[in-house]
């Protein structure tokens, strides 16, 4: 078997690295992030937890698992990590996964963001109410 050059594409009934190739599929910003993912059991191989060594080849089922459950059909090896616009041809996304990241956008979307460190908007009032009881009270400036 030619190993491959840089650049070029693996050979048909190649495999890889499950961590690497994450990695060059731009899934996971380091590799190091890939391997801890894996480790923790939050990645799968056809729905079997595995190891970073793990080697994955075209037609695997690979599942991220994490705020929302990414499912993803490798369709290619590549033995370098490229720009953006290569790294989705080495997958395809399940419609399944593609439905439910959808749906969860959406929650997200129209959930109210709650901001604990903002003040109130009635704070006159409120500094006002305290200095009503005089100065045992402290007060922030």
């Amino acid at each position: 078997m030619k190993h491959p050059s840089v650049g070029d594409s693996m050979m048909q009934g190649a495999s890889m690295r499950l961590d690497k190739w994450l990695w060059v599929a731009r899934l996971f910003k380091t590799r190091r992030l890939a391997t801890d993912a894996v480790r923790s059991g939050r990645v799968l191989i056809n729905d079997h937890v595995t190891k970073p060594g793990k080697l994955v080849k075209a037609g695997d089922l690979v599942t991220i698992r994490s705020a929302v459950q990414m499912s993803v059909a490798v369709m290619k090896l590549e033995s370098r990590r490229g720009p953006a616009s290569e790294a989705v041809q080495l997958y395809q996304e399940t419609q399944q996964s593609i439905d439910a990241r959808r749906t969860a956008e959406n929650e997200f979307r129209f959930t109210k963001p709650i901001y604990p460190n903002r003040r109130p908007k009635n704070r006159r009032a409120i500094i006002r109410f305290n200095r009503s009881f005089g100065s045992d009270i402290q007060q922030d400036p």
